[in-house]
């Protein structure tokens, strides 16, 4: 039976903001610095507020004289265009548990769940997104708009992604290839969210740093949510005795105790994370460690908490 995106707890987001720290192209009015209307912060017009959005800008003079909610309208302000490319490769539907369920969840799960709530927070503030789904290669790559019927296309195709238990089809994954891909179909300049474990083939790290930066030359911003389970991924935190390990996107298998690899095994680890931080700060790209066993609604409203102060 597939799992569905309970809605309801997606609400918790909604007295919360996702502005674009850098100049975006937009189309209507909304929330984001836009190249178009230069960057004067002059006053254009007033609209109608819109309920549950943001209050800072209501005029409230002109609530007292016509009882009636208006915001204000910079001449710099504008929709966003946000894109979230979710990794569907096999890897990310780790740890193989026999229910999966958003209190219990693999990698996938939590990376569906996070991004519905990024969805439904970008809805509120009329903001357009499209959805990418990539393994070996792009899988999905959606249109981004703002429409209520668009918002619930997107949360239909992630809803087939959620499982009961592991995907059987086995599939590879390529993050360099299909991140390359993607930066090349964003044509606008646009907030990109990634949410992807980052596993690929020991001889392809290097060439995925590059394809991060793909998206940073065409000045998108961008932010990247590393997704591990950290007690079994980083820690190799298993009891001591003999395990059969399997890789779950090329199906090798080794039998090994985790006493006898553990310490190398973390610093390795370690090591490879330390530099995807050392890059993702070299191109001024938000990274987010997100251990799915601290919850998608943590490492969310944290992060969202984080960069409203920071903007």
């Amino acid at each position: 039976m597939r799992l569905s995106i309970d809605r309801d707890r997606l609400q918790q987001f909604n007295s919360l903001e996702f502005l674009a720290r850098q100049v975006v192209e937009g189309f209507i009015t909304g929330l984001h610095k836009s190249p178009f209307h230069g960057f004067s912060v002059e006053f254009a017009e007033h609209r109608l507020y819109n309920p549950g959005e943001a209050t800072r800008f209501i005029d409230w003079k002109l609530f007292a004289r016509t009882d009636k909610l208006f915001v204000k309208r910079f001449e710099e302000e504008t929709n966003l265009r946000c894109r979230i490319i979710i990794d569907n490769s096999s890897s990310m539907y780790f740890p193989v548990k026999s229910k999966v369920s958003i209190a219990n969840p693999n990698k996938i799960t939590f990376s569906i769940y996070a991004a519905a709530a990024l969805i439904n927070l970008m809805e509120k503030q009329r903001d357009a997104v499209g959805i990418s789904l990539f393994s070996d290669e792009v899988e999905l790559h959606t249109h981004a708009r703002s429409s209520l019927t668009h918002r619930k296309f997107l949360y239909s195709e992630m809803e087939k992604l959620l499982p009961t238990a592991l995907a059987k089809n086995k599939k590879t994954t390529n993050v360099s290839h299909s991140l390359h891909t993607i930066a090349e179909l964003i044509h606008k300049r646009s907030l990109v969210i990634i949410f992807s474990d980052m596993m690929d083939h020991i001889d392809k790290l290097d060439e995925m740093f590059p394809a991060l930066q793909h998206f940073r030359h065409y000045e998108h911003e961008v932010v990247l949510f590393h997704i591990t389970d950290k007690k079994l991924e980083e820690q190799l935190d298993m009891d001591d005795r003999p395990y059969r390990f399997v890789d779950m996107e090329s199906g090798d298998m080794v039998k090994l105790n985790p006493l006898e690899v553990r310490e190398q095994y973390q610093k390795q680890f370690a090591s490879a994370k330390k530099a995807l931080k050392e890059r993702c700060d070299r191109y001024r790209i938000d990274y987010v460690e997100a251990d799915i066993n601290n919850g998608f609604e943590r490492v969310l409203i944290s992060y969202l908490v984080k960069r409203s102060k920071l903007h």
